[in-house]
C-alpha cells in the first residue's frame, strides 16, 4: 500500500529533522536524538495541535520513546539510510552508543517557519548535551512523560499530546488542530 501524501510529508519532516539534529548537536546518539525530536513535536503541537513528525511516543523507563523510530533504528528504512549513518561508538562510561550522523545536507524546505526555530532553538540548548542529560530534562515533573510513567504508573504506554497542554489551553489548541486537519483534508 502506497503511503499518503500526508504520512509521505511527514516522514520527509522526520528524516529531516534527524539530519538536522545530527548535524547541528554534539553527541547525537539514539537516545539524545528520541529526546530531541520528542521537544520537537510536543512543543509544537502545544502550539498549533499537530506534531511535526507524526510520530507517537510511549512512556518507558529512561523517557518516551517514539517506538517505530526505535526499532527502525535496527534496520533503517532505504530513505532514512540514504540521508543518515548510524554506528556503535563506546562511550567514556564503558558502553556503546547508537552515533547518528548525517549524510545528506537538510532539507529546510520541508518545514515551516515555527518548525524551523523550534528546530534551531533546541539544537542551540542542547548542542553539548549528553544523553543523560536529555533523560533528565524528559522526566522534569511538569511534563507528559512524568504523568503517564510516574503518577499513571502506565508503564510503556502511549504519551498522550494533549498532556503537553497547560489548563485552559485544550480548547484553543482543539479548535486551531481541527481548522488545520480541514485543510489537511482538502488535499487528500
Amino acid at each position: 500500500m502506497m503511503p499518503t501524501m500526508l504520512a509521505r510529508y511527514e516522514r520527509e519532516k522526520l528524516i529531516n529533522a534527524i539530519v538536522y539534529f545530527a548535524t547541528n548537536t554534539r553527541y547525537c546518539g539514539k537516545t539524545k536524538l528520541f529526546k530531541l525530536l520528542y521537544f520537537l513535536d510536543f512543543e509544537h503541537f502545544r502550539t498549533i495541535g499537530r506534531s511535526v513528525t507524526g510520530l507517537d511516543y510511549f512512556a518507558w523507563k529512561m523517557g518516551p520513546v517514539p517506538v517505530a523510530l526505535f526499532e527502525e533504528i535496527e534496520m533503517p528504512e532505504r530513505d532514512l539510510a540514504e540521508k543518515v549513518s548510524i554506528r556503535s561508538v563506546p562511550t567514556l562510561r564503558g558502553k556503546d552508543m547508537a552515533l547518528i550522523e548525517a549524510k545528506a545536507p537538510f532539507d529546510e524546505s520541508h518545514f515551516t517557519k515555527r518548525e524551523l526555530r523550534i528546530l534551531e532553538a533546541l539544537a542551540i540548548e542542547y548542542k553539548d548535551s549528553f544523553a543523560d542529560d536529555m533523560v533528565e530534562a524528559s522526566h522534569l515533573e511538569t511534563l507528559p512523560w512524568h504523568q503517564v510513567f510516574e503518577i499513571e504508573c502506565r508503564r510503556q504506554a502511549k504519551i498522550p499530546y494533549q498532556y503537553g497542554l497547560r489548563k485552559g489551553e485544550e480548547d484553543m489548541i482543539k479548535f486551531i488542530a481541527d481548522e488545520n486537519q480541514e485543510v489537511v483534508d482538502n488535499y487528500k
